[in-house]
C-alpha cells in the first residue's frame, strides 16, 4: 500500500524566515526593521544597514524597506540620493576619493581628475567596466594642507600629482593582472 503525502502550507515562522528571493540578507535587513518597530523614523538607519547588507542600494531594495517601512517610495529615494554616503551602484574594488576643494583645485586636482578619467574610461561618480576601481569626487576631505588630496582606499594621500595619481591606479590594474 503506498503512503499519501500531503502537502502543507508552510507554517507562518518558516514563511517568515524566507524572502521570496530566496536571498537570506533579506532576514537580517527584517531583523533590523523590527529593531526600530517598522517606524519611519529610523530610515537613515534601516538604508544604512541595507547598504552594510547588501553592498549598496539598488531600486528594487528601496522599494523592498519603503513598503516595510510604509513611506511612500519617493522618501525613501530622495534621503538615499540626498547623504552622499548612500550609493545607488555597486562599488569597485578599490575607490580614489579626489578631493575638489578650492586648495585642491587651485593646486591641480582639475588635472588629476581630467588625466584620471581619460585613463580609467569613466568619469567620476562611476565604476571602471572591471569594477575593479570607483571613482569618487568629493568637495573637501579637510587636509587642505597637503593638497591636492584624494582618498585612496579609505587612506589620505597628499601632495598629489596626475602622475602619481595614475600610477596608484596603474598598480591596482596590475594586481587584478596578476591574480
Amino acid at each position: 500500500m503506498a503512503s499519501t503525502t500531503t502537502s502543507r502550507p508552510p507554517d507562518s515562522r518558516e514563511a517568515a524566515q524566507r524572502h521570496p528571493s530566496g536571498d537570506n540578507r533579506f532576514k537580517l535587513l527584517d531583523r533590523t526593521i523590527t529593531k526600530h518597530h517598522n517606524s519611519g523614523d529610523a530610515l537613515i538607519e534601516v538604508l544604512h544597514a541595507a547598504q552594510g547588507i547588501f553592498g549598496y542600494l539598488e531600486n528594487d531594495l528601496l522599494i523592498y524597506i519603503a513598503r516595510a517601512l510604509r513611506l511612500p517610495l519617493s522618501r525613501v529615494y530622495g534621503v538615499a540620493t540626498f547623504y552622499h554616503f548612500f550609493s545607488l551602484k555597486p562599488s569597485g574594488k578599490h575607490t580614489f576619493v579626489l578631493c575638489m576643494g578650492t586648495a585642491c583645485y587651485v593646486k591641480g586636482a582639475a588635472v588629476i581628475h581630467k588625466e584620471v578619467e581619460h585613463h580609467c574610461q569613466c568619469k567620476f561618480g562611476e565604476t571602471t567596466a572591471d569594477g575593479n576601481v570607483s571613482l569618487v569626487q568629493a568637495r573637501c576631505v579637510g587636509s587642505c594642507g597637503l593638497a591636492p588630496v584624494a582618498v585612496v582606499d579609505g587612506q589620505v594621500a597628499g601632495k598629489l600629482t596626475a602622475a602619481s595619481s595614475l600610477d596608484r591606479i596603474k598598480q591596482w590594474q596590475d594586481e587584478e593582472v596578476t591574480r
